[in-house]
């Protein structure tokens, strides 16, 4: 008798606690975003690798020491320095030296990775702050190695401001919207080379390397811009106006492009010679160690083939250097892993060619010496090399796809291990010589957690751990985060999660609500923290999974890159089979399952709507590609080639041609202005609904780019989401 009541007892307790917990609200994930983890920002290692900075506050950089952890010293407070012209800074650079700093101030982005901005920079040693140019806002500053000069882009020419004499020199004069970029790079390689600067100091500070994109030729892609709110765009109250940028599609006229090298002692430049090939790719171009060449990186439209030539700066010439093939196409991570290490003995080369990503060693002139990592596992990050203890530090997803380690391997391979101790999601950034480090690790029930360690791993101190964050999150009724795997019909195994309701009843049946992403290399399930709408809507009485079918990442080359010439065709197969998989479930009503996804995600939800006819009752699609056609020509060739070469792998699998297949309830949404996946997709797609006969929901947000935001777009925009799965499941 006593046992039951004790029973019943425990299990009044437990439900008045789980009933005391708080409900989150939609506008806590979206609006306040109260589950924000904080971090150390703006970290930097000081020179001589015992000390490091931070930005603090936005006006503040702060010196501590690696060795205690402790504040060293306030290297910069901007409330103390008199009439600075700025009230705050969102980035911070150092010159070599470290007697400069250059702050970015009153940034305003431009597309995904570039924007304009104003630069002021600070002399520690006059006390002088001063802007970098009064004649406009600049992009892309940054110190010569010397300290001495400053190269930045304005209207699509590259400037040169001496900071010894106060003078501003201009490199090019031929910048022109829409038609010369100097220095940055346009639309598309911004884009899918994902990178925004295209100019690099020689390590001498003699030379200014930089490419220069002749977009005349690439086809204009235009946008109506309505007057909106927030911003408000007052000029186009009566008749709408236009926004109008180069574009180019699959199969459609790329930037010319060509490598000019400036030489600062003679003020002229001389052109690198990188062949007749017009219609050819410069992913990246990077200086030799000691400077006598610059290394440029030649790609092949089909990117199935790197060249590297090395260039005289003096004359130009170039001689061949490297060459990477692939069978299929060569990885976009592959230009920034390729390293020319500072001792300029040896390059390191972040290579697929064993099927999956390992780490190979060359020497200066370009023959291989050895294959640093091996086994079936995909190194995912190069950290550096020690010279001194003759050590190389890398990232890799060893223990498992989902997981993300830190390890070391020596010159000779005598030594290796693994310095990261926790599982969950590691990465690591080393002080200057490596003798520090500084761990930043999660998993699904541990937020961001920042710790300071020696270089064999011993921990000093905790510079962050969330701890409020975490009391925080013990206040709310939360479902946790569960990991899976299944095995499909044709025997592929794939790892999922699930968040079940908080209060989850084992012998109910609750509606499913997929989310997914599924592009090339991507990866969701991971296993990592967060908080976000998934959980307010297991809160509200969904179960929320998320599958990564082929063609996602860490899993090796063949996993990662079996969808090529035919984007969607397996991924969806596998979603559709996750699906059937979990309306096994007992707790799973197989008759009310949804799909939901943005940009590829959103493109794989209207296929699987198509597809998966009679398995999902609804879908939703957020800025969707609906014909790889209408996309750009980098990311879209790189994975399917052109349409002449392969017309039914654009087609085949194309949510635009199969529209009347669509059964269930669907929400179609997209921003007017979306600069990446346009609006074309979405219209084009509605019309094909509408001729088929297939009801359809549809919004669009006025002048909203690809991330729809701003004002009160993201509320508005979930809250809709919200509501009709609702109703429609």
């Amino acid at each position: 008798m006593r046992i039951k009541i004790s029973s019943i007892v425990l299990f009044v307790i437990l439900s008045l606690s789980a009933f005391s917990q708080r409900k989150i609200e939609l506008s806590d994930v979206i609006g306040k975003q109260i589950f924000v983890e904080r971090s150390v920002t703006g970290l930097r290692s000081m020179n001589d690798g015992l000390y490091y900075t931070t930005e603090e506050n936005r006006n503040k950089i702060v010196k501590y020491s690696y060795k205690t952890g402790t504040q060293a010293e306030v290297l910069f407070d901007l409330s103390k320095i008199e009439n600075p012209g700025f009230s705050e800074f969102s980035d911070y650079a150092f010159s070599a030296d470290e007697t400069k700093i250059l702050f970015t101030t009153n940034k305003k982005s431009l597309y995904r990775h570039s924007f304009k901005a104003d630069y002021f920079v600070w002399n520690r040693t006059t006390k002088e702050m001063a802007p970098l140019s009064a004649n406009g806002s600049q992009q892309l500053a940054t110190f010569s190695p010397d300290g001495e000069r400053v190269a930045f882009v304005r209207n699509n020419n590259i400037f040169i401001k001496s900071l010894k004499f106060g003078t501003e020199n201009q490199v090019t004069r031929d910048g022109k919207v829409n038609e010369i970029i100097n220095g940055a790079p346009d639309w598309v390689y911004e884009e899918e080379f994902s990178f925004n600067k295209a100019f690099a100091w020689s390590p001498d500070s003699k030379f200014l390397a930089f490419i220069r994109f002749n977009e005349t030729e690439v086809p204009m892609f235009n946008m109506p811009m309505y007057q909106g709110q927030k911003p408000e765009l007052k000029e186009n109250q009566l008749y709408p106006g236009s926004y109008s940028y180069k574009y180019p599609k699959p199969g459609e006229k790329n930037s010319e492009v060509s490598v000019r090298i400036y030489d600062l002692k003679s003020k002229s430049s001389v052109t690198a010679e990188i062949g007749t090939d017009l219609d050819q790719y410069i992913p990246r171009i990077k200086w030799t160690a000691d400077a006598a060449d610059l290394a440029i990186m030649k790609l092949n439209r089909l990117q199935n083939k790197l060249d590297i030539v090395l260039c005289n700066p003096y004359t130009g010439d170039t001689r061949n250097f490297f060459t990477e093939k692939n069978k299929r196409y060569i990885s976009e991570d592959f230009y920034d892993n390729f390293i020319f290490l500072p001792d300029n003995k040896y390059i390191v080369v972040n290579s697929e060619r064993n099927g999956y990503s390992h780490l190979y060693l060359y020497d200066r002139q370009g023959f291989e010496i050895k294959q640093l990592t091996n086994g079936n596992f995909d190194v995912t990050t190069f950290y550096g090399f020690d010279p001194v203890k003759k050590v190389f530090y890398y990232q890799a997803a060893k223990e498992s796809p989902m997981r993300r380690e830190v390890y070391f391997v020596s010159l000779d391979g005598k030594k290796s291990g693994k310095l990261s101790t926790m599982a969950g999601t590691n990465s690591a950034d080393f002080s200057s010589g490596f003798q520090f480090y500084v761990n930043t690790f999660s998993n699904t029930e541990t937020p961001k957690l920042v710790t300071l360690h020696d270089q064999t791993g011993k921990l000093i101190r905790t510079l962050e751990d969330n701890a409020a964050l975490k009391n925080q999150v013990k206040e709310y009724a939360l479902g946790k985060k569960e990991f899976f795997t299944f095995k499909t019909s044709e025997g592929i195994e794939l790892n999922g999660w699930m968040i079940k309701p908080a209060n989850f009843d084992q012998s109910k049946k609750y509606p499913l609500v997929m989310t997914q992403y599924s592009g090339p290399n991507s990866q969701e399930v991971l296993d990592k923290w967060s908080i976000g709408w998934d959980d307010y809507l297991a809160q509200e009485g969904f179960v929320i999974a998320c599958v990564d079918p082929r063609g996602t990442g860490a899993r090796g080359e063949e996993f990662r890159k079996m969808t090529y010439q035919q984007l969607g065709k397996y991924e969806s197969d596998d979603q559709v089979e996750a699906a059937k998989y979990l309306g096994t479930l007992s707790f799973v009503d197989k008759n009310r399952i949804a799909i939901w996804g943005w940009s590829y995600g959103g493109f794989m939800a209207a296929l699987c709507m198509e597809k998966g006819a009679g398995v999902f009752k609804a879908g939703i699609s957020v800025a969707p590609v609906t014909n790889w056609r209408f996309y750009d020509s980098v990311y879209t060739e790189r994975y399917m080639r052109t349409p002449n070469e392969n017309p039914e792998g654009y087609d085949d699998n194309s949510p635009l041609f199969h529209a009347e297949k669509i059964k269930g309830n669907y929400l179609l949404i997209h921003g007017s202005a979306d600069d990446n996946v346009h609006l074309q997709n979405t219209m084009e797609f509605s019309e094909r609904m509408v001729q088929a006969g297939v009801q359809f929901d549809m919004a669009i947000y006025t002048n909203r780019n690809h991330g729809i935001r701003g004002g009160n777009t993201s509320m508005h925009l979930y809250t809709k989401m919200t509501n009709w799965l609702k109703e429609k499941l």
